[in-house]
């Protein structure tokens, strides 16, 4: 036997349409709230971890807001721990780290920006035998774990440091990142700049400029928010990296990621130091992206449509 609903009257009918034309924005905005908290809440505790005295940090239930918020933490790794502190030593190496940090993400994005932006320009523009099984190819090798390559890497490393001194410094990492991160950033810029009208290189050549004239004239400001995406992309990438710089590093080139996990004591793990570290190095990539978000937006939205 089929039983059939009863029909709505006028007015149940229309807060019926009311409350499911209300659905829909309700769950997108509960979806949204979700997602920040998501993403804002472990930032938020590491901050107040970082800021709580340790015996706070071990109450339970923690302590949401700290009683006694202190910044001995911070003070610690930027001018060193005061007499009678219990400091693991590796914090005096902090700031070193820091800057290791700083050289070697810079340096790899200067590389792949300059080493990708050519290849995929020739990618592009030129006619490159089996251009597609190459862009392939370099796509797939990079999309290789690197814990599968990490061995082989180091042997190579290892065989070539008596000549080129790569182990433990700032070009090796530089060199390592750059190979690792070069097909990815080949592979965005050739999309990028396939949604350039050739005419404009073709019109720049009868004004008598050469092709790498052409391209620094005219393709490279029109790429300009698509460089932007990737420097930042390519920059994000280096300085968050940790399974190289812990295997290839050990005090010369040690970055900031391998050094916040060395803040340890004889009577255990220093989380808090670790906060205030974590806090520290999420303060570059947080004012890069701050201050280039809007040509990162335009740099991905425009690269996605071609023609």
């Amino acid at each position: 036997m089929t039983v059939t609903a009863a029909p709505l009257s006028g007015y149940d009918a229309v807060l019926y349409r009311r409350a499911r034309a209300a659905v829909g924005p309700a769950a997108f905005y509960l979806f949204v709230a979700m997602f920040v908290f998501a993403v804002l809440a472990p930032f938020v505790w590491m901050f107040i971890s970082s800021i709580s005295p340790q015996t706070e940090l071990t109450n339970t239930p923690p302590n949401w807001i700290p009683a006694h918020p202190t910044l001995f933490r911070y003070e610690a790794l930027f001018f060193g721990p005061q007499p009678g502190q219990s400091i693991p030593g590796s914090t005096a190496k902090f700031l070193a780290a820091l800057a290791n940090s700083l050289v070697i993400s810079t340096g790899t994005t200067v590389v792949c920006m300059v080493a990708g932006t050519l290849a995929a320009y020739a990618f592009a523009r030129l006619a490159v035998p089996r251009r597609r099984a190459i862009l392939l190819g370099t796509l797939f090798a990079q999309m290789v774990p690197v814990i599968v390559i990490i061995i082989p890497m180091y042997i190579t490393m290892q065989a070539v440091n008596p000549v080129l001194h790569l182990m433990d410094s700032h070009a090796g990492m530089i060199l390592l990142y750059s190979g690792y991160l070069l097909p990815t950033v080949v592979w965005i810029m050739d999309s990028y700049f396939q949604t350039i009208p050739m005419e404009l290189e073709e019109a720049a050549a009868i004004d008598g400029c050469s092709p790498l004239g052409a391209m620094i004239r005219v393709v490279l400001p029109l790429a300009g928010p698509g460089l932007v995406a990737v420097a930042v992309f390519t920059f994000l990438s280096s300085w968050n990296e940790f399974l190289m710089a812990l295997i290839f590093t050990a005090s010369n080139a040690k970055t900031i990621t391998v050094a916040v996990t060395e803040f340890s004591t004889q009577f255990g793990v220093d989380y808090g130091l670790m906060a205030t570290g974590g806090v520290i190095g999420s303060i570059p990539p947080l004012i890069l992206a701050f201050l280039l978000q809007r040509y990162v937006v335009a740099g991905l939205t425009s690269g996605a449509i071609k023609g």
